[in-house]
């Protein structure tokens, strides 16, 4: 895997191995002044950083924590998901490709591009993050994908209104969920296609948008292009990508992605433990979390006043505090929230810490949020590994005067 942080050495084994004395491996990384780093991107070195590869086929690639000292995240630069990867371009060209809206709705709908355009636009601020992201820091590890904390990103999504195109197609009383299907297929046929749903309510939700556009640019297609569903708040695995069809339906979607993969527990569970169904709900909301975006795991730094950067994201609330520690969390202090606030985008940060005496030193972050949910230092293991909102923690080794 190939790996943001300085050889060796990973925010993953960090945490595994903090209690056994863990011998660090540091590499070098440039600190800008105080005075630089008072503006967003100040980290000259982001432009140049590549996604971090985890799975080539299909793509499964995240972001290096250094980008995120931007609000928004470049389009070359968000992280990557899929299971299956892109449709071929000839399934989603604008000429060929067609929304279906069918179930319980009075009047069935098949929709163009064009007949999209034709509805009121809007664009929304928010973050998307795989359900996953994090999944690396669970002890035991729990199976797939091994994100670590890149899986996540801040953009402008802009598209029409899922709740317009829904009430032109007309709800029946019965309707209660949404089922959503894109253009996406597995190589083998045996494997189930990715089908999922969603509640009515968030499908009518006035935020929830049918996005073509990203950052201002079209949709590209490794994020969902020509259109991908944006659930503001929720993790990824709603924000389908290549939607094709929409059906409104009494019940949750059937099937592997909706009725076993993507739930988690309702309760506390140990390690091997045989859950109930019963016990397991589907993932839906994001919970509070932020990360160190600068510096760097590994940096070297000069002493005297250094400006630690980050961002802070929730569900549907809003940051209201985050907290810096640099003495292994014995104490901590309040950091500055920067920038724009915007609802279901991500809050960045600030914290001018001025650094006593030399050697290793650990940076750790927490977020707190208007509901009182207050980032914990690790959190609870679940069989899929999602939801992962540890403490962020970053060590840097300080020179000597």
């Amino acid at each position: 895997m190939t790996s943001h942080e300085g050889p060796g050495i990973t925010r993953r084994s960090l945490l595994a191995g903090a209690a056994g004395g863990l011998a660090l491996a540091l590499t070098g990384g440039r600190l800008p002044s105080p005075a630089e780093a008072a503006e967003p991107g100040a980290d000259d070195q982001t432009a140049d950083q590549p996604l971090i590869t985890h799975v080539a086929r299909p793509l499964d690639a995240e972001t290096p924590c250094q980008v995120f000292t931007q609000y928004l995240t470049p389009n070359d630069r968000f992280f990557v998901r899929s299971h299956f990867g892109p449709p071929a371009l000839e399934s989603v060209a604008p000429s060929v490709w067609r929304l279906s809206v069918a179930g319980l709705v009075e009047r069935p709908l098949s929709l163009s591009l064009n007949d999209l355009s034709t509805f009121d636009e809007i664009t929304v601020t928010a973050v998307v993050q795989c359900s996953g992201n994090g999944r690396a820091f669970h002890s035991p590890k729990a199976p797939g994908v091994q994100w670590e904390q890149g899986a996540v990103g801040n953009a402008n999504w802009t598209g029409v209104r899922l709740r317009d195109v829904l009430q032109r197609a007309g709800l029946k009383a019965q309707a209660r969920h949404l089922q959503l299907q894109g253009a996406d297929r597995p190589v083998v046929a045996s494997v189930p296609l990715f089908t999922r749903s969603i509640p009515l309510k968030k499908a009518l939700h006035p935020d929830t948008i049918l996005a073509m556009r990203m950052n201002g640019a079209p949709l590209p297609l490794l994020h969902g292009g020509p259109l991908r569903l944006i659930t503001p708040g929720w993790m990824a695995d709603s924000c389908v990508k290549w939607l094709t069809d929409l059906t409104l339906q009494e019940e949750e979607a059937g099937g592997y992605y909706m009725q076993t993969a993507y739930r988690y527990p309702s309760r506390p569970v140990k390690p091997g433990e045989v859950i109930a169904p019963q016990d397991l709900k589907p993932v839906e909301a994001m919970v509070v979390k932020s990360v160190i975006a600068f510096p760097q795991q590994g940096a070297i730094l000069s002493p005297g006043a250094i400006m630690v950067q980050g961002v802070a994201w929730t569900g549907e609330g809003r940051i209201v505090t985050v907290e810096v520690s640099t003495d292994d969390g014995k104490t901590w202090e309040q950091a500055r929230l920067v920038g724009d606030e915007a609802p279901y985008a991500w809050r960045q940060w600030r914290f001018l810490w001025r650094t006593r005496g030399s050697g290793r030193r650990a940076i750790l972050c927490r977020a707190t949020d208007d509901r009182g949910q207050v980032q914990p230092m690790a959190s609870p293991w679940n069989p899929g590994g999602f939801l992962w909102n540890g403490w962020d923690h970053v060590q840097v080794q300080v020179r000597e005067t």
